[in-house]
C-alpha cells in the first residue's frame, strides 16, 4: 500500500506545488486536501475535506484516520500583520490542527512548512522569523511518529503551478542565476515535495531542515 498523506495549503504556492508533486509520486495513493476552499482539481487520488478553519475540526475525526502524514503548508505572508494575528495563524493554528491529528493518527509524520532565516531561540529581533521559530518549537514537542521542519528558501515553480505570485514567477525565471549566484539558498518546490514524501519512506537524522538538507533528503 502506498502513502495516505493529509496535505494543507494547497491553494497557496508551496502546497500547490508540493501536491503536484504528490500525484505525479507513485508512493502515495491518497491525498486528503483540508482547507477554507477547493482547489479545483480531479485526480483519482485526491479527496479534498472543507472545513471552517483549522480551529473547528470537531466531527471530522472519521474523516482524518488512516493516515501516515500531513505535509502542513499553509501560511501567510507576515507583511502589513501585528504580531498577535499572525502568531494565531502561524502558531496557534497549526498547533490546534497537530492536535487533532494526535487524537486519531498519533502514529503520523508531521512535515510543517517553515521558512529560511526563521529563528528558533524566539529571541530575535524579526517578528516573523521568532514566531516562525516559536511555531518550530511547538511543533517539535509533540508525540508524533516525527515531526520535521522544512526551511525553504528561493524556489522555483514547479510546471503547472497556477498560485504563483510575481515575486515566484520572477524567481522561477532567473532560477539559472539563482542557483549559480545563491545555490545554499535556492532550490524548488518539486524539491520540497519530493523531500517531505522521503522522509516519510525513509527518514531523515535532523528536525529542522535547511535548504542543503532539502535538497539532499529530495535526492535520496
Amino acid at each position: 500500500m502506498g502513502l495516505k498523506i493529509i496535505l494543507t495549503g494547497a491553494t497557496g504556492f508551496v502546497g500547490e506545488g508540493v501536491l503536484l508533486e504528490c500525484l505525479n509520486n507513485n508512493n502515495v495513493d491518497k491525498i486528503l486536501v483540508i482547507g477554507r476552499k477547493g482547489t479545483g482539481l480531479t485526480d483519482s487520488k485526491i479527496q479534498e475535506l472543507v472545513v471552517p478553519n483549522f480551529f473547528s475540526l470537531h466531527g471530522f475525526e472519521e474523516q482524518l484516520k488512516g493516515y501516515d502524514a500531513v505535509f502542513y503548508c499553509a501560511g501567510i505572508s507576515s507583511v502589513g500583520m501585528q504580531e498577535a494575528e499572525y502568531t494565531k495563524i502561524t502558531v496557534d493554528t497549526p498547533l490546534a490542527f497537530a492536535h487533532k491529528l494526535l487524537e486519531v493518527n498519533p502514529d503520523m509524520v508531521f512535515c510543517h512548512v517553515s521558512g529560511l532565516g526563521t529563528d528558533a531561540s524566539e529571541k530575535g529581533k524579526v517578528m516573523w522569523a521568532r514566531v516562525k521559530g516559536r511555531a518550530e518549537n511547538e511543533l517539535a514537542k509533540l508525540p508524533f511518529k516525527k515531526v520535521y521542519n522544512f526551511r525553504p528558501g528561493f524556489m522555483k515553480p514547479t510546471a503547472g503551478q497556477q498560485n504563483v505570485k510575481t515575486f515566484y514567477r520572477i524567481m522561477g525565471a532567473m532560477s539559472g542565476l539563482m542557483k549559480l549566484l545563491f545555490p545554499k539558498i535556492s532550490g524548488t518546490v518539486a524539491q520540497v515535495g519530493q523531500a517531505m514524501i522521503n522522509s516519510v519512506t525513509k527518514g531523515y537524522d535532523k528536525q529542522v531542515l535547511e535548504v542543503a538538507d532539502i535538497k539532499n533528503l529530495a535526492a535520496q
